[in-house]
């Protein structure tokens, strides 16, 4: 496994090498940093803008952890958020009549640049990731001083995690704290971006998920479709109610079974 994800990644970093020779370049020589991962080439090629070389093991390092991150916490959003939505039909009839209201109700495509339209689907995914988290355990971090925090006494320099799981279920902050409601949201004035520290599934402060704005709308773009252009139920007799949402623990938290639906196209209905 880890030699077939070298081998994908040298390809991919040498690809854009060679395009990056007939590309436009800055003042100082260096290519325009139209991505990541020309910044990261930048920094290899220049290492006096570190004061240390960036050798290719690190920019294809960097590049994996990167890659991974952003598609196993969004994936797992993403099925966990259409869970909910099959689990309560009622909130997936709502999501469906807000995106297939703004898109067209069929034959249309959803665009990424209305995105802002759908305020319902904003409220189930928020709602999603109040009660399931990418990460459960924030990273961590280190007191600087020693504290009394809570009646507990921290001393310094010691590794402290969060708990965003437990903080996003406290009755003190949420009424119904174990239930499935997005209409919690609609009077709450609440973002993703560590403000409000009762909500804190990116975490807070400069250590924040540098990428939760680009994974919020990745999730928001793939459910609008997968309920935009499908309708969805369950195999067999398998009724909402019975839908199994036992959680997997783990570096983040998955489901123990995975979602198995059907989709029916909705252009066919």
């Amino acid at each position: 496994m880890r030699l077939e994800a070298d081998s994908i990644f040298d390809a991919i970093i040498d690809e854009r090498r060679s395009q990056r020779s007939s590309m436009s370049s800055s003042s100082d020589g260096e290519v325009v940093e139209d991505y990541l991962l020309d910044v990261l080439l930048n920094l290899h090629e220049n290492p006096s803008r570190l004061g240390y070389p960036l050798t290719m093991e690190v920019v294809k390092a960097v590049t994996l952890e990167l890659f991974i991150a952003g598609i196993e916490t969004s994936a797992k959003v993403i099925e966990w958020t259409m869970s909910e939505m099959i689990k309560h039909p009622e909130v997936m009839r709502k999501a469906q009549t807000e995106v297939r209201e703004a898109f067209g109700e069929k034959g249309g495509d959803v665009e990424e640049a209305s995105l802002h339209r759908l305020k319902y689907l904003d409220n189930v995914i928020k709602e999603s990731l109040r009660l399931h988290p990418p990460g459960p355990l924030l990273l961590p971090r280190e007191n600087r001083e020693s504290v009394e925090l809570c009646g507990y006494h921290v001393p310094a320099k010691t590794k402290v995690f969060v708990n965003a799981w437990t903080i996003n279920r406290d009755p003190r902050y949420w009424s119904e704290a174990e239930a499935f409601c997005p209409e919690r949201f609609d009077d709450r004035v609440i973002d993703y971006k560590g403000n409000d520290f009762q909500f804190i599934p990116f975490g807070a402060g400069r250590r924040i998920c540098p990428g939760f704005d680009f994974g919020v709308e990745v999730v928001k773009l793939t459910l609008a479709n997968l309920i935009f252009h499908f309708n969805w139920k369950l195999p067999g007799e398998m009724r909402p109610e019975s839908l199994d949402m036992t959680e997997r623990l783990g570096a983040s938290v998955g489901r123990e079974y995975a979602l198995l639906v059907i989709p029916v196209p909705y252009h066919e209905n």
